[in-house]
């Protein structure tokens, strides 16, 4: 069914992990979706130990209380939109699986494939990579950035523009989903540039959209892939095309990066201020 929007402020929905420093996963997403205007709620798929330095514990709640915070937002609330994050096992992509196929409405979906760590090391077993694999063709759009978009792609990981380009269009074609391919692990100089791509239709392919922005120096990067994903179902869910919203978010977390140095936030990689545009 297709979803259509009735408020003026929507509800959007994040799926993820925790942080209890504030910086990414479900916090992050929380304050991402405020930044732009939407009423924010969210269900937590692992309660993560974490802070600016790195991950220390993982614990996950049983799937019998995960399906049972999902159901207890879908059954009373109307979801205009969905991020989905760090979801980490294939017991927890099946019961998100399952809860999304029940949904009678399937509002916008925006997937962050959470598969390998800023670090290069890989963040799921086998068995959860093949299962977040086969939930992707699930969503209207992905966020993945150089090296998940090569899992994904079962290649190697890009070492140039028109190498991600490729992987983007197997992966788009391949789930019949929109990619926003990241480009920031890319030696790209000064800017960054993302690729939307869609999926192939009657043989022939939308225009490859460019998106750039000055490269922002700065160690401060903590959940900006989580917040990236979180804003572009805010703006989706108030009826941005994924065009105009990619535009709006890059101009965003550029902000939201240049304004991270006015935080103190942790001796590690520091959060993105996200409401930079706000706090003026």
């Amino acid at each position: 069914m297709t979803h259509t929007l009735t408020r003026p402020i929507p509800n959007v929905l994040t799926i993820a992990g925790t942080d209890p420093t504030g910086g990414a996963g479900i916090q992050a997403d929380l304050k991402s979706f405020a930044a732009h205007r939407s009423y924010g709620m969210s269900v937590v798929t692992a309660l993560v130990a974490q802070n600016t330095q790195g991950v220390r514990e993982i614990h996950l709640p049983p799937m019998s209380f995960l399906s049972s915070q999902l159901r207890a937002v879908s059954d009373d609330v109307a979801i205009d939109a969905v991020k989905i994050g760090m979801l980490g096992t294939a017991e927890v992509v099946e019961t998100v699986a399952t809860w999304w196929d029940g949904l009678d409405d399937h509002p916008p979906l925006v997937l962050d494939p959470v598969m390998v760590a800023t670090s290069g090391d890989r963040l799921l077993v086998a068995e959860a990579e093949e299962a977040l694999i086969g939930f992707v063709h699930r969503a209207d759009l992905i966020t993945p950035n150089v090296p998940e978009l090569a899992l994904l792609a079962g290649a190697d990981q890009a070492c140039t523009a028109q190498e991600l380009v490729a992987q983007a269009e197997a992966v788009a074609d391949a789930h019949s989903v929109q990619v926003l391919a990241k480009g920031g692990h890319l030696d790209t100089g000064e800017e960054v540039t993302d690729l939307l791509i869609s999926p192939a239709a009657a043989g022939s392919r939308a225009q490859t959209l460019s998106f750039s922005s000055p490269r922002v120096h700065t160690r401060n990067t903590h959940g900006t892939g989580c917040s990236v994903s979180a804003a572009l179902a805010a703006l989706r869910a108030r009826g941005f095309s994924w065009e105009a919203a990619v535009t709006t978010v890059k101009e965003w977390m550029t902000q939201a990066l240049q304004g991270s140095e006015d935080l103190d936030v942790g001796a590690g990689h520091g959060p993105i201020q996200h409401f930079a545009q706000l706090w003026v």
